[in-house]
């Protein structure tokens, strides 16, 4: 029976199977109780500098006690052993004579030679553990292909000593009626075990094993059951099986049982009990409600010759509470809304799916990062459940998600587990020497089973990442496959598309697609779709509804998205717009190709050519890309317009927005800027440019990489001629119509306070729209202005 309300724990399995020594080599156990004992004890970890979060000086635990290995006769097939054993699917290099610095204490290994086919590292030759004739200035390396091993945790070594494994865990309604809206938040607690789905005894069961089964299952906390509702129906099913023996396995249609009044509750109910004896496999769990997973606390298994299991109990039964994002019936919803909430603290950016992300936490009214040193599983799912998902899958470091921008807010976080807020931890303040942002901490959550994955598809495409939009509807009759009106489709609502089938970001979304053949399916059956963005799945977005209008007709000018698992991520160095800002009165006779390219005021039509000047506020723009991959223009270089008066082209006729608002939101002057060169100004240390302008070269701004607009070019400029003295705000908007897609659309925009006098200009507070709590936004919308030159 295909489980209704499932998360799949199977990544896990392998986790567990390569931190426990019972899953390595063969399947039999070993006769050699010295490899047994030291494949059960080992732990790995890449440490030195400098390096990446795949690269480093290899240090093994053994007995409590952290050493390196010897370069003597290293090969990279023992590199490609213990890249498996760091989590990493292989190895794509070695180091030797301590590229990443000298280690310290023991070198546990030494003329270590291994086939690479080996499970665990215990299984290659050597001298012998602790026997050497190195010193620390020959410590190995390896450098491993950015890849995880599914379910792999960085930096969180999980001891398991049971020889059997939870696999993984679902919840099995035991009560429901008509189509059971998803997720499943109560039910019976089943694990796989490896001879199949088994229930767990509830004898000793506690709110901290429930505690733990729903964070596995994406929810952040549990309830009490109605544990005496439960109990009758127990009752009355044995009742029913001791009177119809021969009807075991066949489902009760209706059992009267009262259970307790609840609050949404409808009078009648369908109990869908199975009438079978209980398959227990699994009691005596004993949880202290911080763990990751089930496989990690106190438990029992049941062996085969066992014939009295669980006497006196039951199947044990959860109920979870669903975080804000999936609320499954509208009195949760009511009930979570009516609770006061006041502004998280803490927010993921930088995730390709719901739920992961590069943490970011509040501090004095600004957003900054969390460094990655001595974070682990436990703050992962601190973040994780505070954030209303499930517990932490993995907890990422080295800036996997991407790096951040502005303060590093906190270190060396260590979490118990058990705190509702990250700000509970215990942490570290640091400082800018402390750490980087490519040490920037991340995590992936786990999320409840919604189903939405089900209800689209893409069909035609060239890979499963690509194609045209298919999408379920129901009723009224039976559930029907149709397509999406290709009218007004864009990023936004492609981006959405792609989160919904679990593809990550949208590269394109697409108005026509008739080179991508539609099969049977003709129907146009949503049109008028527009999203935000930020939605889970299509049906959140606005749309026309049941009754379908298409301006153009037919199946060729239907919705179809490529999606992508990495996306760019502009950002504008605002402090350098605030440091750069100034005046300038421009003769007109110079400002001809400026006018071509409509970069002044419309009154400029109107003034008397070539005399007089325009005054224009000039300014830098540096525009880095901290996403995970390269910002290219839409438009391929076959389509680039030239431009005869500045002598280039353009690649994209909007790059930015400049705008001058009033406090109240008014725009009374306003500039742009098109790509016409969009290229790898400067880099960070470790990152090649990739693009320039030079010889009609291939435009875009490489990961790691920023293009910078000077102040003295044209059009980098707002034509400010018309604009009487006051207060106003400095606006900057990148990729102002989303017509190249980014991971995250929040941080494009980039606000100034600014006073201008009628002969001078003063700018100052200039953040990225959401680098600021909302209070602080809200102050800032509110600022009445300067009232002199004098800025506090």
């Amino acid at each position: 029976m295909r489980p209704v309300s499932v998360w799949q724990w199977s990544p896990w399995g392998l986790l567990l199977c390569l931190l426990c020594s019972s899953c390595l080599g063969s399947p039999s156990p070993s006769t050699d109780p010295e490899k047994r004992a030291g494949s059960q004890g080992l732990r790995f970890r890449l440490a030195g500098f400098p390096r990446k979060p795949y690269e480093g000086r290899v240090e093994i635990q053994r007995a409590g006690e952290w050493g390196t290995i010897c370069d003597d006769d290293f090969t990279l097939q023992a590199a490609h052993v213990l890249c498996r054993e760091l989590g990493f699917t292989e190895a794509t290099g070695w180091t030797h004579s301590a590229k990443y610095g000298p280690g310290t204490g023991r070198i546990w290994l030494d003329n270590l030679s291994c086939s690479g086919t080996e499970q665990s590292v215990t299984e290659c030759a050597s001298r012998g553990w602790g026997n050497s004739d190195c010193t620390h200035d020959e410590d190995a390396g390896v450098i491993c292909k950015d890849q995880r091993l599914p379910g792999f945790s960085d930096s969180n070594v999980i001891e398991v000593e049971h020889h059997l494994q939870v696999e993984e865990v679902r919840i099995r309604p035991a009560v429901g009626w008509g189509r059971r809206p998803l997720p499943v938040t109560e039910g019976l607690v089943e694990v796989r075990l490896p001879d199949g789905w088994s229930q767990v005894c509830d004898k000793g069961w506690s709110a901290h094993n429930s505690h733990v089964v729903c964070g596995m299952l994406g929810f952040p906390s549990e309830k009490r059951v109605n544990a005496a509702f439960y109990r009758k129906l127990r009752k009355r099913a044995a009742k029913v099986s001791a009177r119809h023996p021969k009807s075991l396995g066949r489902p009760i249609t209706k059992l009267k049982v009262k259970p307790k009044p609840r609050v949404g509750r409808g009078p009648t109910k369908r109990l869908l009990a199975q009438r079978q004896q209980h398959s227990f496999g699994l009691h005596g769990v004993a949880c202290v409600g911080t763990e990751a997973h089930l496989s990690l606390c106190s438990l029992e298994f049941y062996r085969a010759n066992d014939t009295a299991r669980c006497p006196g109990g039951g199947p044990a039964v959860v109920s979870c509470v669903p975080g804000p994002l999936y609320a499954a019936s509208s009195g949760q919803k009511k009930q979570q809304q009516s609770k006061p909430q006041g502004e998280a603290r803490v927010r993921l950016k930088g995730g390709a799916h719901p739920g992961e992300g590069r943490v970011e936490v509040l501090k004095a009214s600004t957003w900054g990062t969390v460094c990655d040193r001595k974070w682990d599983l436990h703050a992962a799912s601190v973040v994780c459940r505070e954030l209303g998902f499930g517990s932490a899958r993995e907890a990422l470091s080295g800036a996997r998600m991407g790096q951040g921008m502005g303060a590093i807010h906190l270190s060396e976080v260590r979490c118990s587990g058990q705190e509702l807020s990250l700000w509970k931890c215990p942490h570290k303040n640091i400082t800018a020497e402390d750490c980087s942002h490519s040490q920037d901490a991340g995590v992936r959550c786990n999320l409840p089973y919604t189903g939405a994955e089900t209800r689209i598809r893409l069909s035609g495409g060239r890979s499963q990442h690509e194609g045209r939009v298919e999408v379920q509807i129901g009723g009224p009759g039976p559930l029907r496959w149709g397509l999406i009106c290709g009218d007004d489709w864009g990023t936004l609502e492609a981006m959405v598309a792609c989160r919904q089938l679990g593809l990550g970001y949208a590269n394109h979304g697409l108005q026509e697609t008739w080179y991508w053949d539609s099969g049977n399916i003709t129907e146009v059956v949503m049109s008028g779709v527009r999203c935000t963005g930020t939605e889970l799945s299509l049906d959140q977005c606005a749309h026309h509804g049941t009754h379908t209008t298409c301006k153009r007709t037919g199946t060729r000018f239907t919705a179809g998205v490529i999606c992508s698992e990495t996306a760019s991520d502009l950002l504008l160095h605002s402090a350098l717009v605030q440091e750069t800002a100034y005046i300038e009165d421009r003769p007109l006779h110079m400002l001809y190709c400026a006018a071509e390219e409509n970069c002044l005021a419309s009154s400029a039509r109107s003034a008397n050519w070539p005399y007089g000047h325009r005054r224009l506020l000039r300014f830098s723009s540096q525009i880095h890309n901290l996403g995970r991959a390269d910002f290219r223009p839409k438009a391929g270089r076959h389509s680039w317009v030239w431009h005869e008066c500045h002598g280039h082209y353009h690649s994209m006729d909007i790059f930015t927005h400049y705008d001058i608002l009033t406090p109240n939101g008014t725009k009374v002057a306003e500039g742009h800027k098109a790509s016409f060169c969009l290229e790898d100004t400067e880099c960070q240390e470790d990152v090649s440019k990739r693009y320039e302008c030079a010889n009609f070269g291939e435009q875009g701004i490489t990961v790691g990489c920023w293009d910078l607009y000077r102040h003295d070019i044209d059009c980098q400029w707002i034509d400010i001629t018309d604009v009487k003295p006051g207060n106003y705000i400095l606006q900057v908007v990148i990729n102002p119509n989303f017509e190249v897609a980014e991971s995250d659309f929040t941080n494009n925009a980039m606000k100034c306070n600014c006073k201008y006098d009628g002969h001078r200009i003063w700018v100052h507070n200039c953040h990225i729209g959401d680098a600021f709590s909302e209070e602080a936004n809200r102050r800032f919308e509110r600022y009445p202005g300067q009232t002199s030159n004098q800025i506090i």
